[in-house]
């Protein structure tokens, strides 16, 4: 990495020094078009957001949040705040309002951002009891509310760029750069505090395993106020990559499409619901176009990482890529080089099946606390490794604990959490390792392997431990289930609260002649709850007799962040999906 770049704002001197201009450094979506933004404008505006703050006061180690959905604007905010020497408080659109309150009074707030009128709603209420909160500027006109239009021209009026030079030069890399509220499953959040060292070790640990350069479009729809994100998109500007924002996630096919991008990051979910789409579509063709998409679908899980498949292999695969997987890739603009999953574990049966259609998926593995990635698959000789999350980045150490949980140290791990100095002792040893909480191996080949979560694993009354994660995983490559969770602490057995696939679980239904009539009712359907003890039985086989799923109950909707069942960056609350369904678990345990 170039050894100018020491702090995140440094990144767009970089960038408009090394690379050719063009229209669309950055890009986002207003009424129906994409507005571009090249270097210069990007630096112009930042600037003046920078000199806006000055005049109004902001110094160093002042926190400014935002609270918005992606777009360029919260690009601006970020590296317009991080010139002055500000802390970016980046908050979720989608938490509850006990989550605001907390978060807005414990960073210590001085200015909000929003994107709008509806996210002002979540805050409006509340901003009375944060005295700390000066003022709120909006992204899109707000009546009674100032819009980010009047900040940039108060900046304009008031330039000072001798000043800001003099403030950026005494900004240390090892100062905080943001503070980054983990969602989590339970109690209050957490405020991890990351510096630009931080965030920009993992830049230059992970932006060589990225196959783009500055001809290339990036597509992003994951969060930015989650640090995978984030630091994915200050890799696309080191990189010189051009990004454009989707929408929404409604719209993440149709801007693909558009876009044509050479990459996407994204999260296992959004994957396997590509899949299911894909697959549901091959379920619709009749007779030979039917069996040849089928034979390419189970010929690419068929595939092995290590190019060792064979000549009569290989001689198939051309063909499938020629007539199927052709297809899948103009789905997804035709251009995509590399898919880069993390935030969750990916079913290894996905990164096969997308890797022998020319669509590369590269499984990543890390936490908020380490900015974020500890651990890769890349496209190296050696480096890719199904059902892994790859090898260790470089300046990163690993070591697998007593217990096998993993603990990792080096420049990535964060400084601690803000104002809890007895969670930070916890978190990170007097020996510096930091203590994920996740438990895993790393095999033979170097790559590592997650077996499981600390806190997740329980111990049945028979005193078998049970690690649900894996369990989960294996379950949801049914075509049937969307979502799963894996119960019995303390209980004979181990059980399952499952979601259906209702997309498929309907087609499914035409085609058996079965009368769909609402979700809440086709789920106590006597066909269907056989169909399902038929998918459980299936995927039981995969497992010892301890750990197999013996009972099951179905829900009546799908699980998301807004139902309350899902955190932020689509991880499951457990205890509180414990105690929405605590009735089905009672059936399940009382018969």
């Amino acid at each position: 990495m170039d050894k100018k770049i020491t702090r995140i704002f440094d990144l767009l001197p970089y960038y408009e020094q090394k690379f050719q201009p063009k229209d669309d450094a950055l890009a986002g979506k207003e009424d129906g078009e994409w507005v571009k933004y090249d270097i210069t404008k990007f630096r112009e505006i930042v600037d003046n957001i920078s000199y806006a703050l000055m005049h109004l006061g902001v110094e160093k180690g002042d926190k400014i949040a935002t609270i918005s959905n992606n777009c360029p604007e919260w690009n601006f905010i970020d590296f317009g705040v991080l010139q002055t020497g500000a802390i970016h408080v980046p908050i979720y659109p989608t938490i509850s309002e006990t989550d605001y309150k907390y978060i807005l009074k414990h960073s210590e707030v001085k200015y909000v951002f929003v994107a709008g009128k509806e996210l002002y709603r979540k805050i409006d209420h509340i901003l009375p009891e944060t005295e700390n909160v000066l003022d709120v500027y909006t992204f899109k006109t707000t009546e009674g509310l100032k819009h980010l239009s009047e900040l940039i021209t108060l900046g304009a009026e008031n330039k000072a760029p001798e000043k800001l030079e003099a403030i950026k030069s005494n900004i240390s890399p090892d100062e905080v750069a943001t503070l980054i509220y983990t969602s989590g499953t339970t109690g209050n959040p957490k405020g991890v505090m990351l510096s630009h060292s931080n965030l920009l070790s993992n830049v230059s640990a992970v932006n060589h395993i990225f196959p783009v350069d500055e001809h290339c479009k990036a597509v992003s729809y994951l969060p930015l106020c989650h640090v995978y994100e984030r630091m994915n998109i200050y890799t696309y500007f080191y990189l010189g990559v051009s990004i454009y924002y989707a929408e929404n996630m409604g719209t993440i096919a149709d801007n693909i499409r558009e876009v044509q991008p050479e990459i996407l990051t994204t999260v296992p979910r959004l994957l396997e619901k590509v899949y299911d789409k894909i697959i549901a579509k091959g379920l619709k063709l009749k007779g030979v176009k039917k069996q040849l998409f089928f034979w390419a679908v189970n010929l690419g899980l068929r595939y092995r990482a290590e190019n060792n498949n064979g000549v009569f292999y290989d001689l198939q695969l051309a063909i499938a890529n020629k007539l199927i997987f052709s297809k899948w890739r103009e789905a997804l603009g035709g251009k995509m080089r590399v898919i880069v999953s993390g935030g969750a574990a990916l079913q290894p049966r996905l990164s096969k099946v997308f890797t022998a259609a020319q669509i590369p998926v590269l499984e990543g593995y890390g936490l908020t606390e380490t900015s974020p990635v500890i651990a890769v698959n890349t496209l190296e000789p050696g480096g890719l490794k199904f059902g892994t999350v790859g090898k260790v980045i470089k300046n990163v150490d690993v070591k697998i604990a007593e217990g096998g949980e993993i603990l990792v140290k080096g420049p990535n791990v964060m400084k601690g959490y803000f104002k809890d100095a007895a969670m930070t002792a916890e978190a990170i040893d007097k020996d510096g390792w930091f203590h994920t909480g996740d438990v895993g191996v790393v095999d033979e080949s170097g790559h590592l392997k997650i077996t499981g979560r600390i806190k997740e694993i329980f111990k049945t009354s028979m005193g078998k431990y049970i690690s649900p994660a894996l369990i989960e995983n294996r379950f949801k490559e049914s075509a049937f289930i969307d979502g799963i969770m894996v119960i019995g602490e303390h209980q004979k057995f181990a059980a399952a609260l499952i979601v259906p696939n209702f997309d498929h679980l309907r087609s499914w239904c035409r085609i058996k002649g079965i009368k769909y009539t609402s979700d809440s009712e086709m789920i106590a359907h006597k066909d269907i709850k056989l169909r399902f003890k038929k998918e459980v039985d299936h995927y039981n086989e995969f497992f010892g007799d301890f750990e197999k799923v013996k009972k099951f109950e179905l829900t009546d909707h799908e699980w998301t962040v807004q139902s309350g069942e899902l955190t932020a960056n689509l991880k499951l609350k457990r205890s509180f999906i414990a105690k929405k369904y605590q009735e089905k678990i009672d059936k399940i345990y009382s018969a």
